[in-house]
């Protein structure tokens, strides 16, 4: 097999992680294909005890991905890999890009130059989904791109408004068990006309550290996340510190203080997060090129 199939075929192994594929990665060229690395290498450079070493080593004997590339075609699923050229060139550029990335619908949208990512709490206030609707509807209509994350609450608000355009969801889970069940309507409808993309293999089941993991693709993809009602201790603002340590622009719609779903985003403004009162306060900090 060549490199990509190796890492596709790796990261179906239930004994390699992220890193480790990252470490095989970077080695390759050196050392050459990883079946030809000899065990001290392999130990060495994996920093594996001797249980996750006989068990990589076993996993590394039986490699094969035809059926399961079979199979992923037949669902329409696509992989892209960190070596292709059409990988997405902003989230390349973090510092811990998702090595493979399977992806429903369009996959073209995720090289867009007019992304913008919005996440915020799962239990918006009908003044937050007012301010979405005054501040994203223009983009909209100028063919932005909306990125979010499928949960309930500003997630399911930013897609539906995203639809009118275009809108891209990050799932935290395998694209054959998306979460939460009650906006599976809506991941049908994204990736039929639209695209769904996650880092993980398909088949797996939503766990709770993934999702605060993901949410370094969701502002990864885009130049600028803008966050709509946030506590002070919210994914939410997960995804705001990951924003500022990509470089990326972190943009907070203003709540009421009487809100303690705006805490949180109130705190990123007196922090320095732009406020944003409208589509030209978004647009004034995002250059597209």
């Amino acid at each position: 097999m060549d490199k990509r199939s190796w890492l596709i075929y790796l990261h179906h192994c239930h004994s390699v992680t992220n890193l480790m594929l990252r470490k095989i990665l970077f080695n390759w060229d050196n050392l050459g294909p990883i079946i030809t690395w000899s065990d001290h290498e392999i130990k060495t450079i994996l920093r594996l005890s001797q249980q996750r070493f006989a068990q990589f080593k076993t996993e590394l004997e039986r490699p094969s991905i035809n059926d399961m590339e079979k199979e992923y075609q037949n669902n329409q699923i696509q992989i892209v890999t960190i070596l292709d050229d059409d990988y997405p060139f902003l989230l390349k550029k973090i510092f811990d890009p998702p090595i493979i990335l399977y992806v429903k619908g369009s996959r073209s949208l995720l090289n867009d130059h007019k992304l913008l990512s919005v996440v915020g709490t799962r239990h918006p206030s009908s003044y937050a989904k007012k301010c979405m609707e005054k501040v994203l509807l223009p983009l909209v209509k100028e063919k932005w791109t909306i990125v979010s994350g499928l949960a309930i609450g500003v997630d399911t608000l930013a897609h539906h408004i995203g639809l009118k355009s275009k809108t891209i969801a990050v799932l935290g889970s395998g694209l054959y068990h998306p979460y939460p069940s009650q906006n599976h309507s809506l991941f049908e409808e994204i990736a039929r006309k639209h695209v769904v993309i996650s880092e993980y293999p398909p088949s797996r089941y939503p766990r709770k550290w993934q999702f605060p993991e993901r949410n370094r693709i969701i502002s990864g993809l885009s130049k600028a996340t803008i966050i709509v009602e946030a506590k002070e201790r919210s994914g939410s603002l997960i995804t705001a510190d990951q924003a500022l340590e990509q470089g990326r622009e972190v943009l907070a719609i203003p709540g009421s203080i009487l809100e303690p779903n705006a805490r949180g985003t109130n705190k990123l403004i007196q922090q320095g997060a732009k406020l944003v009162m409208d589509s030209d306060d978004i647009l004034s900090e995002i250059a597209i090129d």
